[in-house]
């Protein structure tokens, strides 16, 4: 079990989206949760996200995965696996102390293996970022926030930095944790064979909060309504927008946000689907309502699947959204928002009487046989 050593209340008071720092010995006795093999297994696969990066003076090679592993080079080089967590639970273990800052905002862990050398260079991420360190040791160098910073294009694939003067240039050993905001400049590289695990929050912009809506909009056949204005006056300035209708038409559009309801299931299916590809499969034979009721009573314990989303709104757990998805808890089945939502398994201990309603345990076959619960592997 992975335990922080400092208190993560005064770390977010002091420096969440403020200034980077390191936490040295952040984790005490830190281990891997996954050897650079399983790892290498993973960059192998066709749904895993992965990618290596390697260099050689000035020059860069960038490949994505599925990854070979043959002919390599020396050193200089890295590979990484983008949503670790969603496919090896000993890393997903990792996520779990970060489970004290909001799910929405959580994107993924994304671990590395580098060389003595291998690094990405110099650049900056649109996301905060808490990076700790595994085995081996990594040189990590982070700049000030400033919009000046000048685009260099080694490689198509790379988007880095001419460079910058470090604010922080330390050493990170097993355990140490470097968290970097959203915009500040950063460039890390391995002093020896080493392990990194990157706990990414990604806070959504503007732009995808309205694309979205735009979409849940159009998808739902919402706001489908013509502008309507009986008291249109004459006018002698064909070419002028006067100032009324323009407010007209922005109410139009406010009046869509303005319906809590609306707000509430849009904003659910959008922050409960995930980004990356999950291990989701389903269950062949698929389960039956009596059968999970039985396993329950016999004391199985369902786990969600590394990285499935699940959340319901502050003061409505009758509705609870998972991977993009509204359901409507059966009547009298509230409760069962919090272990859906906020436990990584249950068993019958939270389930207790409501094994007895069968329209929940309907739902929860279907998600199991969907591949979002399962047994213990």
């Amino acid at each position: 079990m992975y335990q922080f050593t400092f208190s993560f209340s005064e770390f977010l008071s002091t420096y969440w989206q403020k200034q980077p720092t390191v936490i040295k010995g952040g984790f005490a006795d830190f281990v891997d949760p996954i050897s650079p093999d399983e790892l290498a297994g993973l960059a192998m696969e066709e749904e895993v996200d992965s990618r290596y990066i390697a260099r050689q003076g000035e020059d860069w090679q960038v490949e994505q995965g599925p990854l070979s592993f043959d002919n390599l080079p020396d050193d200089h080089w890295s590979f990484m696996v983008q949503a670790a967590n969603h496919w090896h639970s000993g890393a997903a273990r990792l996520v779990k102390p970060f489970q004290v800052m909001p799910g929405w905002l959580f994107d993924d862990l994304m671990i590395s293996y580098s060389t003595p050398g291998g690094g990405v260079g110099p650049h900056f991420d649109q996301y905060d970022v808490f990076i700790i360190q595994g085995s081996g040791q990594r040189r990590w160098r982070v700049g000030p926030r400033k919009d000046n910073y000048q685009e260099c294009f080694r490689h198509p694939n790379l988007r880095q930095i001419t460079g910058f003067d470090p604010i922080i240039d330390e050493v990170l050993e097993p355990g140490d944790i470097l968290y970097i905001p959203a915009g500040f400049p950063h460039d890390g590289y391995a002093l020896e064979t080493a392990m990194s695990y990157s706990m990414g929050f990604r806070s959504p912009k503007q732009q995808e909060l309205l694309s979205s809506f735009a979409d849940f909009i159009i998808e739902n056949e919402l706001g489908d309504e013509h502008y309507h204005n009986p008291d249109l006056p004459a006018r002698d300035k064909v070419g002028e927008l006067p100032a009324s209708e323009c407010q007209d038409l922005i109410a139009m559009m406010r009046s869509l946000m303005e319906k809590p309801e609306t707000m509430h299931q849009w904003l659910g299916e959008y922050l409960s689907l995930s980004r990356h590809n999950m291990d989701v499969i389903a269950a062949d034979p698929a389960w039956s309502g009596d059968e999970i009721v039985g396993a329950l009573m016999q004391g199985e314990i369902l786990f969600k699947i590394g990285g499935l989303r699940a959340f319901y709104h502050q003061g409505h757990p009758q509705i609870v959204y998972i991977d993009g998805e509204r359901y409507q808890l059966p009547a009298g089945c509230e409760q069962a928002a919090d272990w859906l939502c906020n436990q990584d398994s249950f068993s019958i201990a939270e389930v207790g009487e409501l094994i007895n309603n069968s329209a929940l345990i309907l739902l929860l076959t279907q998600w199991v046989n969907m591949g979002y619960w399962h047994q213990a592997d």
